[in-house]
């Protein structure tokens, strides 16, 4: 063998960059990939909690003769701090008291903030106008902040894909939630 044809063992700076580039792409899809990911967990963890929810009020009816919490003329809102829990003196027929007697303590969202709840009735005049068979939503309008882990609760309303749309039973709601990933989960009890 000649001294200028022994061949040298290795890679080229063209091999290795190659490598790298692509070592590099799989790196950046995984790290763009990785985020949504985790916000479609949690908003899977929310739908499980909506569930969960939807199973405490019909254990509410269960106990109530079908009735709901009352909810009024105007909307209702609670709050789910610690010191709910501990406040004896809450009606068993509001909604906070379905929320300190039915609901976990805590309720909380995966992003560890306790769940908020707005109960509205949609048969009241002072209400969300939402007559028989005219299609609503009400938290489409709410802002990402301002909707951020708030459970609405429409009474006298059904559910039709993402949107309510009110009805003339009594004992039917919807509950709706503004997902993180994009849309509104709607489930009618």
């Amino acid at each position: 063998m000649k001294k200028g044809a022994q061949k040298r063992a290795g890679f080229t700076i063209i091999e290795v960059s190659l490598v790298l580039a692509i070592a590099g792409l799989i790196f950046m899809m995984v790290f763009i990939a990785f985020p949504t990911l985790q916000r479609n967990q949690r908003d899977t963890k929310r739908r499980e909690d909506l569930i969960m929810f939807a199973d405490a009020i019909e254990k509410y009816q269960g106990n109530n003769r079908g009735a709901l919490p009352t909810t009024g003329d105007t909307a209702t809102s609670v709050t789910g701090s610690s010191s709910i829990y501990s406040d004896t003196t809450l009606a068993r027929n509001s909604w906070a008291g379905f929320y300190r007697d039915y609901l976990p303590n805590p309720f909380t969202d995966p992003a560890g903030t306790p769940y908020s709840l707005t109960a509205v009735n949609c048969g009241a005049t002072a209400g969300v106008a939402c007559n028989n068979g005219t299609a609503m939503s009400a938290i489409e309008g709410l802002s990402t902040e301002a909707g951020k882990y708030t459970i609405v609760v429409l009474t006298k309303a059904t559910c039709d894909r993402e949107k309510a749309v009110g009805v003339n039973n009594p004992r039917k709601l919807a509950i709706l939630y503004k997902l993180e990933g994009g849309g509104i989960y709607c489930n009618s009890i």
